[in-house]
């Protein structure tokens, strides 16, 4: 085994400066989710030169492929995620994600035939809301794989994922215009109910599980000062431990906005976004595995607190994990203090310590899927 782990990491290091232009290439041009036509093209493009059989539009998803290498029969399928976040650009890292993804996968490649393997990578669009892997998984993709996994930048090394489940939806509130100083009376204001509506939310929150989280953002409130807003749109989350947790609590955030629409006379709409995100079912076995070969690449896991919180985020790897084996660990950046989903955390995607988490992860995954042959 010792063999098959030095010659995947000796494909993965050959492949490095490939592999950090990638990820650079993708930072450089930040693509919103269900919009990622250039990632999707460009990630697969090392992988199909390196032999592996690449279906672009899987499955009929326009930003999704597929990558198939050997013909052993233990399957291992690799994610990559390359959606980046409205405003934000890769303030989550997805950029190394991809690159990493694609480099366990080359360095699995280099030993599929002595370790019996089927080597794979899922090319997942829009992680960020839009539930890619959901649609994926309904379509049939992941089905037999013995093994998914994926790396997720962070500001410091977490093994294991424990994210919440989450629901997201996009509200709109209707009313009616009307000239807000000559004839406010014949205006239904929508704005209104959303401000209505967040303090319901607000109130709430003394009521809701400590894990429970809601969040979202009001994207639009009307127009002109001197028109009562006749629309207001938002996206709002809703986040539980668990599945069953969350289709307990959403109604009672549904009927928070029920009451803005209730108090100002306006229509209420509420339109999923995806279907839930589900907790993360983890491989213990598999973790052990990575857990173990990140020491041996000299990597530091940080102890439970708040710099280590990001494994709590949500993600719709974990409906993959509810359906086949999976590990979703976290790479440290060295980004403290700036975190996940800040514009500084974006500017340490890329650069030394960026470079050296793509190459690590990408050899602690391939390293992982050997031990996952040998099992």
């Amino acid at each position: 085994m010792r063999a098959l782990k030095d010659a995947a990491r000796q494909e993965v290091d050959r492949h490095a400066e490939e592999l950090i232009g990638l990820s650079e290439r993708l930072h450089a041009d930040p693509e919103t989710a269900w919009e990622e036509h250039r990632a999707a093209a460009a990630v697969p493009e090392l992988l199909d030169r390196a032999g592996f059989d690449v279906t672009s539009s899987y499955l009929g998803l326009d930003t999704a492929f597929h990558a198939r290498f050997g013909g052993g029969p233990v399957r291992i399928a690799l994610c990559a995620e390359y959606d980046a976040l409205p405003g934000l650009g890769h303030a989550c890292g997805h950029n190394l994600i991809a690159a990493s993804s694609v480099g366990a996968a080359l360095g699995l490649a280099a030993v599929a035939d002595d370790a019996g393997l089927t080597v794979e990578v899922y090319g997942t669009p829009a992680e960020e809301g839009g539930g890619g892997k959901i649609e994926m998984l309904d379509r049939g993709a992941f089905a037999g794989v013995d093994l998914a996994m994926m790396a997720h930048p962070a500001p410091v090394d977490v093994a294991e994922a424990r994210p919440f489940a989450v629901s997201h939806s996009k509200i709109s509130y209707t009313g009616k215009s009307a000239h807000a100083a000559a004839y406010p009376e014949a205006g239904v204001n929508a704005a209104d109910a959303f401000t209505v509506a967040q303090v319901a939310i607000g109130l709430l929150r003394q009521q809701l599980p400590a894990s429970a989280r809601v969040h979202g953002v009001v994207t639009h409130a009307g127009d002109a000062p001197n028109a009562i807003p006749e629309r207001a749109a938002g996206r709002w989350y809703v986040r539980a431990e668990t599945l069953a947790e969350l289709a307990e609590l959403e109604p009672r955030v549904i009927r928070a906005f029920e009451a803005g629409a209730l108090a100002t006379g306006c229509e209420l709409e509420i339109e999923p976004e995806s279907k839930p995100y589900a907790e993360f079912r983890t491989d213990e076995t598999a973790l052990d595995h990575y857990r173990a070969n990140a020491l041996d690449l000299g990597r530091e896991f940080a102890p439970p607190g708040q710099a280590a919180r990001m494994n709590r985020a949500s993600t719709d790897m974990g409906n993959v994990s509810q359906v086949v084996p999976a590990i979703h660990p976290y790479i440290g950046i060295g980004s403290l203090p700036a975190t996940n989903h800040q514009h500084e955390f974006a500017a340490f995607c890329v650069g030394g310590k960026a470079q050296r988490a793509l190459l690590d992860a990408a050899t602690a995954l391939a390293w992982t899927g050997v031990d996952r042959s040998s099992a």
